[in-house]
């Protein structure tokens, strides 16, 4: 009878082994996820920046409008390098920006008739899309990163290893309303 008991605790802890396992291997895959996902984001708000600032230098827009944007641009280039808040502030003043002068349909439709502008315009609206959509995949992983690292199990066995637990990614991403972003 006790050889009974003796495979029922032997059972028991490999099934618990196994857990811990499993969830440790999930928690290193959303971490992996986050980091790409995370550099991903980054690329696309480069690309989002200098397409911007290629919009304002193409001599397309009103005078004031391609200086704010130029200015935004350059100061969400150069905030790469700041800490997360600070970037987001200056990534959600150039979202404003982009808003604040591409927002009419009329004069965004005006401005497509040149070609140069169109092209742009096309590739600016792709890369505010991709912003998003980096936001988004980054922010999910985050949360689900968040969830398990709230489990009891793994903080008691720190299954997490001594991995702060990430953030997410809130700024202002809307897309200008004169771009006419598709799919959303």
């Amino acid at each position: 009878m006790n050889w009974w008991l003796i495979a029922l605790v032997i059972v028991v802890v490999l099934v618990f082994a196994w857990y811990l396992s499993t969830t440790a291997g999930r928690l290193d895959r959303l971490h992996r996820r986050i980091e790409t996902s995370t550099f991903a984001l980054d690329a696309q708000l480069l690309r989002r920046s200098s397409v911007a600032i290629e919009l304002s230098v193409a001599e397309v827009l009103d005078p004031a409008s391609s200086e704010l944007i130029a200015e935004t641009a350059h100061d969400a280039r150069q905030s790469i390098d700041a800490d997360v808040m600070q970037r987001i502030a200056a990534e959600s003043a150039l979202s404003e920006v982009l808003m604040q002068a591409l927002d009419d349909v009329d004069e965004v439709n005006l401005l497509r008739e040149d070609p140069l502008a169109a092209d742009l315009l096309d590739e600016l609206s792709a890369s505010i899309r991709r912003v998003e959509l980096c936001r988004r995949f980054l922010n999910d992983a985050v949360l689900a990163c968040g969830q398990i690292h709230e489990h009891r199990l793994v903080r008691w066995f720190r299954l997490a290893g001594h991995t702060p637990v990430p953030t997410t990614w809130e700024m202002d991403d809307r897309p200008p309303q004169g771009l006419g972003i598709i799919g959303s």
